[in-house]
C-alpha cells in the first residue's frame, strides 16, 4: 500500500524516512486561516491537508500533519518578517512554550487523528542573539520563528516530551499508527 505524506515539509520527509518507509511527497494546498488554536487547530489542519490529498488517492494511506508553538494562548505560526520572528522569539525569551503537532492519517481501513505536545524553554536571549539568529533565515518557515534541530538549538535551554514532536512529527506514534495499518493490507 502506497505511502503518501501531505506535505513539502523537508523535516517530516527526513522523520519519515528514518522508519525505513517508501513513501511520496503531495503537499496539500489548504486555507489554514481557522479560528481554532491549541490541540484543536493543529488535528483540523492536519485532517484537511490528509483529506485534501486521500480524496484522490482512496488506495493509500495519506499522513497530515501541522505544528504550531503557542504561548499565554496564541498561536505562534511560521514568521512572515524579521519584525515578526524578533517579536516572537523576545517574547518567548527566558520563558516555557507549548510545541504541538496533530496528524491525520487517511486509509480505506481508518482515519485516526491524534496530537502530541512538547514543552520548549528558551534562554534569556539578548537583542543580539535574536538579531544574530535572524541574520541566518533559518526561522523563516518555522513555526514559533526557530529550529530546534538547526542552529536554533542554541535558542533552547531545555524541553521536555519528544523532539520529533518539536521538530514536526511525532516519529513512535506515526510509526506505530503505519505499522498497524500496513498489516491490514
Amino acid at each position: 500500500m502506497e505511502i503518501i505524506l501531505a506535505s513539502n515539509s523537508p523535516r517530516r520527509k527526513e522523520i519519515l524516512e528514518s522508519l525505513g518507509y517508501k513513501f511520496r511527497i503531495a503537499p496539500a494546498d489548504i486555507d489554514e486561516n481557522i479560528d481554532l488554536t491549541g490541540e484543536r487547530l493543529v488535528c483540523e489542519l492536519a485532517k484537511r491537508k490528509a483529506l485534501r490529498i486521500y480524496e484522490y488517492n482512496k488506495e493509500s494511506i495519506v499522513i497530515g500533519s501541522d505544528t504550531i508553538v503557542y504561548f499565554n494562548g496564541v498561536v505562534y505560526n511560521k514568521p512572515k518578517n524579521e519584525e515578526e520572528c524578533y517579536y516572537m522569539l523576545k517574547s518567548l525569551s527566558g520563558k516555557t512554550h507549548e510545541v504541538i503537532t496533530g496528524v491525520y492519517i487517511a486509509s480505506k481501513y481508518d482515519h485516526i487523528s491524534f496530537f502530541d505536545k512538547a514543552y520548549v524553554t528558551f534562554k534569556e536571549l539578548s537583542d543580539k542573539d535574536i538579531f544574530d539568529y535572524i541574520k541566518t533565515k533559518e526561522p523563516f518557515d518555522k513555526a514559533g520563528g526557530y529550529a530546534i534541530q538547526g542552529i536554533g538549538k542554541c535558542l533552547v535551554d531545555k524541553y521536555e516530551g519528544d523532539i520529533y514532536t518539536i521538530i514536526g512529527l511525532p516519529k513512535d506514534l506515526v510509526n506505530s499508527h503505519l505499522k498497524r495499518l500496513l498489516e491490514c493490507n
